[in-house]
């Protein structure tokens, strides 16, 4: 059971790698450079409008970075508690590539032949690549599925007076935006002590227990079974909050 990891440059990675490695040895690590910010940028100001991106570039450079700063001795708990290991990979079992979908990300997956790709944090993956392998790509998402899809899962749930869909997904990637069949799922509780800083490490220690289980899963039957059908759900596409929302959201909800 061949398995790679694609992903963004980020510790999230890191995490999946260091948990899932003694059990099932991931065969190699893709790591793809980030998307330039005048290009992103330029992508939201097309899907969200001029004000609605630069109010969410106020919360990103203002608003974001406090709550990363004052909230460094919880990040270190949680790590700790929830046993996130980001310690470095081997140098020799990762490659960096500009995009996911670079040639060179193309030929070294159809080179690898994984049985499945474990996709954390990158942009959304082309069709090309999708079918380049007959592996399963299988995508660790901070949120709830088709409810919340986009970015940012905890937060927005919690902003919306539903804790019953605050999670993780784990789900197969298709075409869309964290659209594809959903694997597993699992509700997290955050505590006063938490915000929008700390929702992810809650997020992904249950985010590794699902992909011990499904990597465990596939081990036996050699397949992946996506839950029923959920086309009838309620589904949303999140993106960054804005500051004034942000703002609103502690003030008159007291979510962080």
């Amino acid at each position: 059971m061949k398995i790679v990891i694609l992903a963004g440059n980020s510790e999230s990675h890191r995490f999946v790698y260091n948990a899932i490695n003694d059990s099932f040895e991931i065969a190699h690590v893709i790591v793809e450079e980030g998307i330039g910010k005048k290009r992103l940028i330029k992508g939201r100001l097309k899907r969200l409008g001029f004000f609605t991106v630069m109010n969410q570039l106020v919360f990103q450079a203002l608003i974001s970075p406090i709550l990363y700063k004052t909230s460094k001795k919880r990040i270190s708990e949680l790590k700790s508690s929830l046993k996130l290991d980001d310690r470095a990979i081997p140098t020799e079992k990762v490659t960096h590539v500009s995009s996911v979908n670079s040639a060179q990300s193309k030929s070294l997956l159809q080179e690898l032949q994984p049985a499945i790709v474990l996709v954390v944090g990158t942009r959304i993956i082309s069709t090309k690549v999708l079918e380049c392998i007959e592996g399963y790509f299988v995508n660790t998402h901070v949120g709830i599925t088709p409810q919340y899809r986009g970015v940012h899962g905890a937060y927005w749930a919690l902003a919306n007076d539903d804790k019953e869909h605050c999670g993780v997904t784990i789900h197969l990637v298709d075409k869309g935006v964290d659209t594809g069949g959903i694997l597993k799922q699992a509700i997290v509780e955050v505590t006063k002590k938490d915000n929008f800083a700390t929702y992810k490490y809650i997020q992904f220690e249950k985010a590794l227990l699902l992909l011990q289980e499904m990597l465990g899963e596939f081990k036996s039957s050699g397949k992946l079974i996506s839950q029923e059908d959920r086309k009838n759900a309620k589904s949303a596409l999140y993106y960054h909050p804005t500051a004034t929302g942000y703002i609103l959201k502690r003030i008159l909800k007291g979510v962080k």
